[in-house]
């Protein structure tokens, strides 16, 4: 099973300031976060962020923030519990049809895209509740483990064999790049290029 860059959303949690400097290789990670962040805009996939208690915490990067279609302010762990789901599954906008065309000639609404890929940190907190929540949510979710992090790598490992017990398909983000791309005659492949190298 490979990744369709059109049944995909991507979800970035928590890449927020002050939490970036204390988690392990944090400036990697956020690289690979930035990387995803740039290939979901370059393949259309909408992307959403989260923020933990952001008063606090700040707001996320704003590398990302300006990629982020909507980031959602959040206080629980899982952000699931705070609106994520809604926004996931809020219909796509501009898909409506005019009011005035009779029901016969009115297309179906096109159905939420039920693939989540999704990095953050912390990997053991707030990544892996959200990713947990969105698995009870009946979404397939694709973790992509070289975009997360935690403080210690110990954390982080044992949230991808959780993560991985529990359903969770776990990627890197060339993988993802190059899934959602498919081939090296798509014609974002050298764009995509340029970002990846």
């Amino acid at each position: 099973m490979l990744l369709d860059a059109s049944d995909c959303q991507l979800v970035l949690v928590d890449y927020q300031p002050r939490l970036m400097p204390v988690i392990a290789e944090g400036e990697q990670v956020l690289a690979r976060a930035q990387l995803l962040a740039h290939m979901a805009q370059l393949m259309k996939v909408p992307t959403f962020g989260t923020e933990q208690n952001p008063a606090r915490l700040g707001a996320l990067a704003p590398g990302l923030r300006s990629l982020c279609a909507k980031v959602l302010p959040k206080m629980a762990f899982d952000a699931c519990a705070d609106g994520l789901v809604d926004v996931l599954r809020a219909p796509v906008a501009g898909a409506g049809n005019a009011r005035s065309l009779p029901k016969h000639l009115q297309k179906p609404a096109p159905t939420p895209r039920n693939t989540v890929v999704i990095a953050g940190v912390e990997s053991h907190v707030c990544l892996l509740q959200t990713a947990l929540g969105l698995i009870e949510q009946e979404m397939d979710v694709w973790v992509v483990t070289d975009a997360c992090g935690s403080r210690n790598q110990r954390d982080r490992d044992a949230a991808f064999d959780r993560l991985a017990g529990n359903g969770a398909e776990l990627v890197s983000a060339e993988m993802v790049a190059f899934e959602w791309l498919g081939s090296a005659e798509h014609p974002k492949f050298k764009e995509a290029l340029a970002l990846i190298k």
